[in-house]
């Protein structure tokens, strides 16, 4: 079974940073693309940013906009999210979802993710 475990939440001011971290066992870490998606309140759960294991990215370009990015630390099994001029509107609990397999899906459809970890809370004031 494929466990995911995120940590980083916090709440934070508009303008802000924050790095969310999702750690996943050796074999999985390294066999499946692994990403980060969030649900706002009483909004629907979207994609945001996803990794392959050879470093290849699936983004979500609407969400983005040149403030978050991903990557991989090798030696702590651990993929990241940074996220910088953090908005309000960026308020939501962020998950981390592993695909199938090593290659990232063509979209965030929650069907190509099966393995889901169990949220952290992301909260920006204004």
């Amino acid at each position: 079974q494929v466990q995911l475990v995120e940590s980083g939440g916090a709440s934070v001011q508009a303008g802000g940073s924050l790095s969310l971290a999702c750690a996943a066992e050796p074999y999985y870490y390294q066999t499946l693309c692994i990403g980060w998606f969030r649900q706002a309140p009483e909004g629907e759960r979207e994609g945001v940013l996803a990794i392959s294991v050879g470093g290849g990215r699936l983004d979500n370009a609407d969400v983005v906009k040149g403030r978050f990015t991903i990557s991989r630390d090798n030696a702590k099994n651990t993929i990241y999210l940074q996220m910088n001029s953090l908005k309000p509107e960026d308020t939501a609990v962020y998950y981390c979802a592993a695909a199938r397999t090593g290659y990232c899906p063509p979209s965030f459809h929650p069907r190509n993710f099966p393995y889901w970890g169990q949220g952290t809370q992301v909260t920006v004031s204004s």
